[in-house]
């Protein structure tokens, strides 16, 4: 299990690691922050396709076709928290050595987002109000990587919970029963 989790994990971590890196390059040019968490979130549905992967390795590979929900969950699970760390990782390097003004960029789009939505002032001061206040927290490292979990574990989690479900066995499927009472 181990091994399936380490490898599925790294990837999918190594693939979040690629794609951040690409998809804040394009999004710091471009200051489309809208855009880029659509497809974000579908690139994250898309990478943790590794946990089913893992799973079904696992149960068809070293259980004999055979796999409970609460043992392909902790797998999934492991798999999602390798991946969300080194995508977290990938976000801390990524912005306090490359992009450290990606805030101010951030809240200055969310702000006009809201000016141009044709918001009257007290909207557009709520929102000021809003993004002053979330600048200020992310200023905490701590915020910053709970914030960056918070964006890409749920995904894994659905990840995990689907595939559990789909993916749970209780009893080897028939033709490796067949294959086995005849080399008896």
């Amino acid at each position: 299990m181990k091994k399936i989790v380490l490898v599925c994990g790294l990837i999918s971590g190594f693939l979040f690691s690629v794609w951040m890196v690409i998809a804040m390059n394009m999004v710091y040019r471009s200051e489309n922050f809208e855009a880029n968490a659509i497809v974000g979130y579908a690139a994250m549905i898309l990478i943790f396709s590794l946990i089913f992967v893992g799973i079904k390795n696992y149960r068809d590979k070293y259980n004999n076709g055979v796999i409970t929900f609460g043992k392909a969950f902790k797998i999934g699970l492991y798999i999602a928290i390798i991946g969300s760390t080194m995508y977290v990782i990938t976000w801390l390097i990524d912005y306090y050595f490359f992009i450290p003004d990606f805030m101010d960029r951030y809240t200055a789009c969310m702000i006009r987002q809201c000016k141009e939505s044709g918001a009257i002032l007290a909207e557009i001061s709520k929102k000021t109000a809003e993004m002053a206040q979330f600048k200020e927290m992310y200023k905490n490292l701590i915020f910053v990587v709970l914030i960056t979990y918070s964006e890409v574990l749920p995904a894994g989690l659905l990840v995990t919970l689907i595939s559990s479900l789909i993916l749970k066995r209780k009893t080897p499927p028939q033709d490796l029963v067949i294959s086995k009472s005849f080399a008896s």
